[in-house]
């Protein structure tokens, strides 16, 4: 049994004990726990509190499904109870219940809940060519650097998942570096960050570390990280090595690091014009800004290799989503979809996810969406709690939000809020990123 279908058993029980589906921050910790995640790695996927899924979600939830399946339910033995359930009464699961509260068996078709990066074999990735031919090109260039840039859930990691597969499929070695994993000691000092960096870099590839014995206090941290990737990582492995760094935006919090580490990025991706054995290592940086502060551009990743700038989806695009999600509407009804939020790759998942399950009409959906009874709220909830310790970006988003034409704020909001993909950039001005965000934050936002 997969999580889809796990999924599927668990909302048809819940609505039939309650009368009510399962929520979206429910399937959220559902779906960590069926992938054995804690609720600290789940929090930081999905930019929660720990405390809230763990003390609030997480207890309500478990003592539901006890109800429902009539035992004790935890985190960590739900999934067996689930199978249990499944195998034993398999022949008399629930059926769905329609609006009208008729009953209808519900169809094999399940929709793939919109989490994280969309899996390798998954019908719901949209290609949008011809970026992902552009990429696949790119990194079969000797010293190569890709650059996916785009603000949150707009789906730069999907992307780079399919880079990486592609380089296996060359039998180039890879390695995936999520630099949200990095426990906030490590960026303490650049020398602990880029130990930490080569540390983990040789244990994906499965190379013994030799820190202690190559690291040399008098060259410095940057010329130790180099020669240690250079004679320790490069010419162990004697293949090329795709080094793909997600989350790049995190480095930004902690300049004497990031200062450091982008200037040695710039300098390996250089190095590859005429050294030999850089020319096997090839660059794959994900982030959502650009800078927060001050970097030479000289010494900046930011401005060489190839940028990928991820944009909304057109038309088309969601029209061919909708058709994976097996819906079929009018292009009318396509626009009064697009005319509230836009062609934001996850507001379309979710809205399509909600309707494929068929809990919902596109009509309900479009007028609860601004408010907290829709589909949104969880995702709403993410935004409040972040400016509900920020007050200096509460009141920079409002100016955007209340103005009704392009407006201009300070830079560092401005990165910030387009990060967050809460705004788009008109020239040096900012707009709200779709009427569904200026309409929910003009009512709920105060500062």
């Amino acid at each position: 049994m997969n999580f889809e279908e796990g999924l599927k058993v668990l909302d048809a029980i819940v609505f039939n004990k309650i009368n009510r589906h399962l929520k979206d921050v429910e399937i959220i910790v559902l779906k960590g726990s069926w992938q054995g995640l804690n609720y600290e790695e789940i929090a930081t996927n999905e930019g929660y509190a720990a405390k809230y899924l763990r003390q609030d979600v997480g207890f309500k939830l478990w003592k539901l499904l006890s109800e429902a399946l009539g035992e004790e339910i935890n985190k960590t033995n739900f999934r067996a109870a689930v199978e249990r359930s499944y195998s034993r009464d398999k022949n008399h699961l629930p059926t769905e219940v329609d609006r009208d509260g008729s009953s209808t068996i519900k169809n094999e078709f399940v929709p793939e809940y919109p989490e994280g990066s969309v899996p390798l074999n998954s019908r719901f990735y949209i290609q949008r060519s011809p970026i992902e031919e552009r990429c696949y090109e790119t990194i079969l260039h000797p010293g190569a650097l890709i650059r996916i840039k785009a603000p949150n859930q707009m789906g730069k990691t999907s992307l780079m998942d399919r880079i990486i597969a592609y380089s296996n499929q060359q039998e180039y070695r890879t390695v995936r570096l999520n630099l949200l994993q990095a426990e906030t000691t490590v960026f303490s000092n650049l020398d602990k960050f880029l130990r930490w960096f080569c540390a983990y870099v040789s244990h994906k590839l499965k190379l013994p570390s030799l820190l202690n014995e190559s690291w040399d206090e008098y060259r410095g941290s940057i010329v130790n990280c180099t020669t240690y990737f250079e004679d320790n990582i490069l010419h162990q492995i004697n293949s090329n090595l795709v080094l793909a760094l997600d989350q790049l935006d995190r480095v930004f919090q902690y300049p004497e690091v990031y200062q450091g580490f982008f200037a040695m990025l710039r300098t390996w991706h250089e190095e590859a014009k005429t050294v030999d054995i850089w020319e096997n290592l090839r660059l794959i940086v994900v982030h959502s800004t650009e800078n927060y502060g001050s970097l030479d551009i000289n010494q900046s990743p930011f401005n060489v290799g190839l940028v990928v700038e991820l944009t909304e989806f057109t038309q088309p695009q969601i029209e061919v989503l909708a058709h994976h999600h097996q819906l079929n509407y009018n292009p009318a009804q396509f626009q009064q979809l697009i005319s509230l939020i836009g062609g934001h790759p996850y507001l379309i998942r979710l809205a399509l996810y909600h309707l494929a399950l068929g809990h919902i009409t596109l009509e309900i959906l479009l007028q609860n969406a601004p408010t907290n009874a829709g589909i949104y709220e969880e995702h709403f909830r993410r935004f409040l709690n972040i400016f509900k310790v920020n007050p200096p970006l509460t009141e920079a988003f409002m100016q955007v939000v209340m103005a009704t034409e392009p407006i201009g704020i300070a830079t560092m909001p401005a990165y910030q809020l387009y990060s967050m993909g809460l705004v788009k950039r008109v020239g040096d001005k900012l707009v709200t990123r779709c009427q569904l965000y200026q309409q929910y934050f003009r009512a709920h936002l105060k500062f």
